[in-house]
């Protein structure tokens, strides 16, 4: 009984320890906030690009791999609904190194309906690719790469 009244009161003093560190912390500036949200945007479209990639090579010649093809249609389907939530914290006027346009915080609601696009699109790939016909997983990949496609083109510093 002794040995777990010392083992409470150590972990009580570890975690108020732990509590006050943090507290003690000051709040992230507004600056700061900015950059962690390019972060996070930045981390996002990293992903989907990670698994974007194999299918620009595929719909290019690449053999074909249905199951691949399968799984990262769904993962773009289930990454894109993220797209208008990771840009909820506006960072127009601060100075983060980032490609997104200004104009996405004045049309939220069309910027919302392209991410939309791409979750359709890219479960209509995915449907596709589960059936295991190339020529109609192949078929469905225009849609899905305009829907990217349709967004830089409003959105997105043009970089090229």
């Amino acid at each position: 009984m002794k040995k777990v009244l010392i083992v409470m009161s150590a972990i009580a003093v570890l975690a108020s320890g732990f509590f006050s560190a943090v507290s003690a912390q000051d709040a992230p500036t507004p600056e700061q906030q900015a950059e962690a949200a390019v972060d996070t945007r930045k981390s996002v479209f990293k992903l989907l690009r990670f698994n974007l990639i194999p299918l620009v090579g595929m719909a290019q010649g690449a053999p074909f791999d249905a199951a691949l093809a399968e799984r990262n249609g769904r993962r773009i389907a289930a990454l894109a609904p993220m797209i208008p939530d990771v840009f909820a914290h506006e960072t127009r006027g601060f100075d983060v190194e980032t490609t997104a346009l200004d104009k996405i915080w004045d049309n939220q609601s069309d910027f919302a309906s392209k991410a939309q696009a791409l979750v359709d699109n890219a479960t209509a790939f995915a449907d596709a690719a589960a059936t295991g016909d190339r020529g109609a997983t192949l078929g469905t990949f225009r849609a899905l790469g305009g829907s990217c496609g349709n967004c830089h083109d409003d959105y997105r510093v043009d970089d090229d």
